[in-house]
Order: structure tokens, then C-alpha cells, then sequence
């Protein structure tokens, strides 16, 4: 297979567009978040299931977290892969170039453990207003 600048230069808006929408899950968390904790203050009546909630988010962030940086991570094997290719070093290039490849797959895979969790949480949510 001959790597070529452009072969990882494709992965650019990919990741690109991967690193906005993680972006956009932790935003609404901590919005999320927040309202939570307004809830909590003012209304302590179901601290259970505002218990659960709490684990469930921090989880959530530490995925979250990990997910953004194996995602910096790629880009930045991405870019390492072109700079080898430019001076002419095909082989390694070609190694860090898989290995971005791995981690960027590592990203999606703590994305859709995420996106699991987080439907969990709406469960729990329909299943309190169920039981009101």
C-alpha cells in the first residue's frame, strides 16, 4: 500500500467534524448538569434517583473526556504521519499512521459506550415519571 499526504490528510474533517460533536455532548451534559443541581437544591424529595443520575453523569463525563483526547490524539498522529511522509520516512509514517487509525476507532468505541449510557439515563428518567 503507498501512503501518499493526502491519506491522512482524509481523516481531517472526519475528526474534525468527530472532535465538534463530543464537543457538543459535553456541552449539553454539563447543561444537563446544572439543571440537575438547581433541581437538587430546591427539590430534595427524589434524591435516589438524583443519585443514580450523579453516578451516571460522572461516568459519562470521564467517558466524554477520554473520547476528546484519543480524538486530539488521531489528528495528532495524523499530522505526525504527514510530516514523516514529507521527509521521505514511508515506514514510520505508515506505523503512526495505523496507530491513529486505532486510536481514532478507540474514540468511537468510547462514544458508543456514551451513547449506551446515555439512553440508560433517559430510561431511568421515563421510568421515575412512570411510576408519578
Amino acid at each position: 500500500m503507498e501512503l501518499t499526504l493526502n491519506t491522512p490528510a482524509i481523516l481531517f474533517p472526519a475528526i474534525s467534524l468527530l472532535m465538534l460533536a463530543y464537543t457538543n455532548r459535553f456541552l449539553a451534559l454539563a447543561g444537563l448538569i446544572r439543571n440537575l443541581h438547581t433541581k437538587f437544591l430546591v427539590n430534595r424529595e427524589n434524591e435516589k434517583i438524583v443519585m443514580a443520575q450523579l453516578k451516571n453523569l460522572r461516568l459519562r463525563i470521564k467517558l466524554i473526556k477520554y473520547m476528546q483526547g484519543l480524538g486530539v490524539l488521531s489528528i495528532f498522529l495524523c499530522v505526525l504521519c504527514m510530516a514523516l511522509l514529507y521527509v521521505n520516512y514511508t515506514i514510520e509514517a505508515q506505523i503512526i499512521f495505523g496507530i491513529s487509525l486505532l486510536i481514532f476507532l478507540a474514540s468511537l468505541t468510547l462514544s458508543l459506550i456514551e451513547i449506551n449510557i446515555s439512553t440508560n439515563a433517559l430510561e431511568l428518567e421515563l421510568s421515575d415519571m412512570e411510576q408519578h
